[in-house]
């Protein structure tokens, strides 16, 4: 039988049947390049980051930045491009970074999810107004006779949508499974993968100021502060005192420091 020919003895329920298909087809191709993608380079990144960050971490940031178009690369990438080393702030990046990573591979799982669905019960909806289309033009007066043989001709052709309905369920229910194992492996190679470098952190932790670090302008106030200012010059002994500066008072004699009673007594 012609594709074509099924399709239209299908039924209305063919139309979204259709729709659905072309969805989940579009998803499971997406799916399959990016996997295709990160099974075949996710081994190489991994292991010349991690050969590289046991001798230079300088090297191991440029590696997984070189990488990020992975998500094992944004993964290893996260905690070495930090400014501030400690393994609490190591730890919470791979973290963190995983949990967005694991999450963009589950990307189109929900609409698989409902192709699964929907299918056979769209395609026993089409078997069902079939009957009933085919089951109301039966007469009484025609069971037995030869016009009773288009019924069920058309019985048959009826349950033509719920087969189309299973066939594609059954097609994204068997990729949707084959995604989820791949999501599965994908957790335990970052955890491995995360655990090795947070070792190779703790056994050999980054120089401070090494990794991550940019060098910015001072700020007007740092630019301030580092400013001197000219050594004070000293006047020669013999220069001449200007006007501004304060003239000692000449020594007071003996005799004007008494009071005047004591000044009458000595004259005495």
């Amino acid at each position: 039988m012609d594709i074509l020919d099924w399709f239209k003895k299908g039924g209305p329920a063919m139309w979204p049947l259709l729709v659905l298909s072309v969805l989940s087809l579009s998803i499971i191709f997406e799916r399959l390049w990016l996997w295709l993608r990160i099974l075949t380079q996710e081994k190489e990144i991994v292991n010349r980051v991690l050969d590289a960050a046991g001798e230079n971490w300088e090297i191991a940031q440029a590696i997984a930045q070189q990488a990020t178009d992975q998500p094992i690369g944004r993964f290893l990438y996260a905690p070495l491009r930090l400014q501030k080393y400690d393994p609490e702030t190591f730890r919470l990046a791979l973290e963190s970074t995983a949990a967005d990573e694991i999450g963009g591979m589950r990307r189109g799982e929900k609409l698989l999810e409902a192709v699964i669905a929907l299918s056979p019960l769209l395609g026993l909806l089409g078997t069902v107004l079939g009957l009933i289309h085919s089951l109301g033009s039966i007469r009484i007066g025609d069971l037995g006779t030869e016009s009773a043989t288009g019924v069920t001709t058309g019985i048959g052709e009826s349950l033509i949508s719920t087969a189309s309905g299973l066939i594609v369920a059954i097609a994204s229910l068997a990729f949707y499974r084959l995604f989820q194992s791949f999501v599965v492996n994908q957790v335990k190679v970052f955890n491995k993968a995360g655990n090795e470098l947070e070792l190779l952190y703790r056994q050999y932790p980054p120089e401070p100021n090494t990794i991550g670090t940019k060098t910015e302008p001072k700020s007007s106030s740092e630019n301030f502060r580092s400013f001197s200012y000219p050594e004070e010059t000293s006047f020669p002994q013999n220069s001449t005192i200007e006007s501004n500066e304060v003239i000692e008072p000449e020594e007071i004699s003996d005799n004007s420091r008494l009071h005047p009673l004591e000044k009458q007594e000595d004259e005495s």
